[in-house]
C-alpha cells in the first residue's frame, strides 16, 4: 500500500485551499494538514468540507491546557471526524489522558477513534533556544526521548518529532509508536524557518511513519507533480 505524504495547508483562507486543491485530480484522496492559521479563520466547517471531499485530514492544534479543558476541546474535535489530531507533550500525562479519552468519547459509534500524537519539541527550536527559553538542561534529544516515553504512558499512539530523533524514540518504545516528521524539504530545497529538516527518502530509511510537507508542495509552480515526486520519494519508488 502506497502511503501519502501530509499536505501542510497553511492557507490563509477556504478559498486559497479550493483554488490549490483545483490543481488535483477531483479524483485523488489526500491527506491533508488543516493547522491554526486555516483552522482559525475557517472553523470547524473546514474540517467538514475537506471531509465531504474524501480527504483525510490532521487537524494540528496542538492543544495545551488543563485536563478538563482539553478532554471536551478532543470530545468536540472528534465530531468532526478528524483522522488525527495532536497535543503538547509538555502539558503532561494526565492531559493527555484525558485528550484521549475525550477522543473516544466524541467519536461516532463504530468509527475508529482519531489517531493522537503528542509535540515534543518543535522542528523550528533549536537546542540552544530550548536551553536559554525554557530553561531545560538536558540535550534536546532527551528532551524529546522524555516527551515521547510521558505520550507512550498516556496512551496516545505516537509523537511529532523530527526525523533526526525518531531512531532514539523507536529505540525506546513500543514498535506501535508512531513518528510524524515535518520539516521534510526534498533535496535541494530551502529549509526555511525549520531547524532539523530531512528528505522523504530519509525519513523513510529511519523509520517515520508519517511525514508533513508544506510549502514544497503548496508553493510549487505544478504542485501535484511535486506531490507525485515527493510521494514516490517516500514510497521508495523511482
Amino acid at each position: 500500500m502506497s502511503h501519502r505524504p501530509i499536505i501542510a495547508l497553511d492557507l490563509p483562507s477556504k478559498e486559497a485551499v479550493a483554488d490549490f486543491l483545483a490543481k488535483f485530480p477531483k479524483t485523488e484522496s489526500l491527506y491533508v494538514k488543516v493547522g491554526m492559521e486555516l483552522f482559525y479563520q475557517e472553523g470547524p466547517e473546514i474540517v467538514r468540507w475537506l471531509k465531504a471531499a474524501g480527504h483525510s485530514v490532521f487537524l494540528d492544534l496542538k492543544l495545551h491546557d488543563i485536563p478538563n479543558t482539553v478532554e471536551h476541546a478532543m470530545k468536540g474535535l472528534a465530531k468532526l471526524g478528524v483522522d488525527m489530531t495532536n497535543v503538547h507533550a509538555a502539558g503532561g500525562i494526565k492531559m493527555m489522558e484525558s485528550a484521549k479519552r475525550g477522543l473516544e468519547a466524541g467519536k461516532d459509534e463504530g468509527c475508529p477513534t482519531p489517531v493522537l500524537i503528542a509535540v515534543t519539541q518543535l522542528t523550528s527550536t533549536s537546542e540552544a533556544e530550548m536551553h536559554h527559553d525554557q530553561l531545560i538542561e538536558v540535550s534536546l534529544k532527551e528532551s524529546v526521548q522524555h516527551y515521547a516515553k510521558c505520550a507512550e504512558t498516556a496512551g496516545l499512539n505516537g509523537v511529532v518529532c523530527s526525523a533526526q530523533e525518531v531512531a532514539l524514540i523507536k529505540e525506546k518504545t513500543s514498535s506501535s509508536f508512531v513518528c510524524l516528521t515535518p520539516g521534510i524539504r526534498p533535496s535541494g530545497s530551502d529549509a526555511g524557518d525549520q531547524k532539523r529538516v530531512m528528505t522523504p527518502a530519509q525519513a523513510a530509511e529511519i523509520g517515520s511513519n508519517y511525514i508533513v510537507v508544506g510549502r514544497p508542495i503548496t508553493q510549487a509552480e505544478e504542485p501535484y507533480q511535486a506531490y507525485l515526486t515527493i510521494k514516490k520519494e517516500w514510497n521508495g519508488e523511482k
